[in-house]
């Protein structure tokens, strides 16, 4: 799966990692993924869904894993410290991280081209169209030459604007309403690699809301600006990111003038299969373009990489088959209502050749969209709003990252020789034990450890969830209060 990667800090050029790949390292569990543990790319075939950078790689869905030959030295991942997990950058294989989701294509980060790139693809996009174009025209000449004028049967159209019904529930009346509180980032990182994505207004005092993976480039002091519908440009920075959630707060430095008015929040819990989505975002560059479909499905397991290779983000998406490209991470996707219910991330490439994706392995929509559930989203941007930082829930727990389908196993070890249940911490408080197999969270399957963190990830430090899980072949139950962790590491 691609998270599109828009604005990934990654040359468009960018090489999947080559050597051996570790797969002994534990991740801890939302904690799963261990703090030390070294990255693990996401398989190759998930991108950023909307991205300017070519190749990050995203989700795992159910069935992601890192292989290993023994399951004391699988990989394991700690949840929240996960290094190496971001939503945007593209994975490699079948596992969560490193390895490609479960077992199928690899979700990849999913970059619109960079500016120069982009406006190549955009210069051909617009011959093709001329010379279309001068084929009918051509033709249409040809046929009229030989008729006779008083022959013609064309019937004009009465032109009543009225007749089209565009009520304001409509696709069109949400898209004109929507797109002048939807904005094209351009993030440059301070070495000059780059790229475009998507994002939208979340309140009037200039707070742009969108992927982490769109603005990492340009995070660490690069260069970053929003461009309204109207053609205006404003530079913005950074108010604060969270490469584990993949979501991002950027804030414009100068608002004046610019059309402040913040889009309305859904509610992604009340989502249901069927339902109608609106996407909007500048698929490789190409500013408010507003495609549609349905909710396809929810609480997909979805993993990601920022396009660096540095960090992994997990999600328990909604599923979309609107069409998603390049160039949309961070762009909102809205209900029949025109409510905001979810921030695109992340598209399932087909044909990528496994990699970390570049522009040539980026096929495009094929119908498999992701979005983080704004829900999550909403109560990641008001921490990042309030103190910068992202805070995580977590479990305390290291576990397996290979995908068994059998559940979510705690290692025997942790990372460098660490405690796989961190003591005194929640698990440890409810009795879990290395070698337990977590096999739900409340009522949801947990059939790998990518799902258990994306599945803890949807709730707030001091929750309580029931966990079930198997020792010695035997069943049992416990409550959890989750605890916490602030930062990404």
């Amino acid at each position: 799966m691609s998270t599109e990667n828009e604005g990934v800090a990654v040359p468009s050029e960018a090489k999947p990692p080559t050597g051996p790949q570790p797969d002994s390292a534990p991740a801890s569990a939302s904690g799963a993924q261990a703090p030390d543990a070294p990255y693990t790319p996401p398989p190759p075939g998930f991108a950023p869904a909307v991205g300017s950078v070519p190749g990050a790689g995203h989700p795992p869905q159910p069935g992601f894993g890192h292989p290993g030959d023994d399951p004391a030295t699988e990989q394991t991942a700690q949840i929240p410290p996960y290094p190496g997990a971001g939503h945007g950058a593209p994975g490699a294989g079948g596992g969560w991280g490193q390895q490609p989701p479960y077992g199928g294509d690899p979700w990849g980060v999913t970059g619109s081209p960079a500016p120069k790139r982009r406006n190549g693809g955009l210069i051909a996009a617009v011959l093709v169209a001329a010379l279309v174009a001068g084929g009918v025209g051509g033709g249409i000449g040809f046929w009229a030459a030989g008729q006779n004028d008083n022959a013609s049967t064309t019937v004009s159209a009465p032109g009543d604007p009225g007749a089209l019904n565009r009520k304001p529930t409509s696709v069109s009346g949400i898209a004109q309403k929507a797109l002048p509180s939807v904005v094209t980032i351009e993030a440059q990182g301070a070495t000059g690699e780059g790229g475009t994505g998507t994002g939208f207004i979340y309140d009037k005092q200039g707070h742009i809301l969108t992927n982490n993976h769109v603005v990492a480039s340009a995070a660490g002091g690069g260069k970053l600006t929003a461009t309204f519908s109207n053609g205006k440009k404003y530079d913005a920075e950074v108010v604060g990111n969270a490469q584990g959630y993949d979501v991002a707060v950027i804030k414009l430095k100068n608002a004046s003038g610019a059309p402040l008015n913040p889009l309305p929040l859904g509610k992604s819990g009340s989502v249901q299969v069927g339902d109608a989505t609106i996407a909007i975002g500048a698929p490789f560059g190409l500013s408010g373009t507003v495609t549609t479909g349905i909710i396809s499905a929810k609480d997909r397991p979805v993993a990601s990489s920022d396009g660096g290779g540095t960090s992994a983000s997990y999600m328990s998406a909604l599923q979309t088959d609107a069409s998603i490209n390049p160039g949309n991470s961070g762009g909102p996707l809205m209900d029949a209502a025109g409510n905001v219910i979810g921030i695109n991330s992340a598209i399932q490439s087909a044909g990528n050749g496994g990699g970390l994706g570049g522009e040539s392995q980026q096929s495009g929509s094929i119908g498999l969209g992701f979005a983080i559930p704004i829900d999550q989203a909403k109560r990641v941007a008001q921490d990042l709003i309030r103190t910068g930082k992202p805070v995580y829930p977590q479990i305390g727990v290291q576990v397996g990252m290979r995908d068994t389908g059998d559940g979510a196993t705690i290692a025997k070890t942790g990372n460098n020789g660490s405690e796989a249940v961190t003591r005194n911490g929640p698990a440890d408080k409810a009795g879990l034990r290395p070698g337990d197999t977590i096999t739900k969270l409340d009522d949801t399957v947990i059939d790998s450890g990518p799902t258990l963190i994306s599945e803890i990830w949807q709730h707030k430090p001091g929750d309580e969830v029931t966990l079930t899980y198997k020792r010695g072949g035997k069943e049992h139950t416990t409550q959890v209060t989750l605890g916490q962790r602030t930062g990404d590491k």
